[in-house]
């Protein structure tokens, strides 16, 4: 079943993210290779897709997990934990409907 990671960003977080991010992309492409990465990607600060020094507000993943709890713990891995770019994930299953 498909799950959705969402993940909102501390304030100030794009430095932590600039950190962080080849082991977080790296995690993403994992999923990817494996055939269970939906889409995978961050939300703007600004309506723009390059929000230059506004950075973001968080990400959004969805992925095939075995189970809500296989979802967390790999979100709970996630190297944007660690590092202190996330204030808040939530895990949700999600069910893929259209296109």
């Amino acid at each position: 079943m498909y799950y959705a990671i969402i993940s909102e960003d501390v304030e100030g977080s794009l430095p932590l993210r600039a950190e962080s991010r080849p082991a977080h992309i790296e995690r993403l492409k994992q999923l990817k290779d494996e055939g269970r990465l939906l889409v995978a990607g961050p939300h703007p600060a600004l309506d723009t897709p390059e929000p230059g020094d506004a950075g973001f507000t968080g990400s959004l993943v969805v992925a095939e997990f075995d189970s809500l709890a296989s979802a967390q713990d790999w979100a709970d891995a996630d190297p944007y934990v660690d590092a202190g770019v996330y204030q808040k994930v939530t895990v949700k299953p999600f069910k893929a409907v259209l296109p």
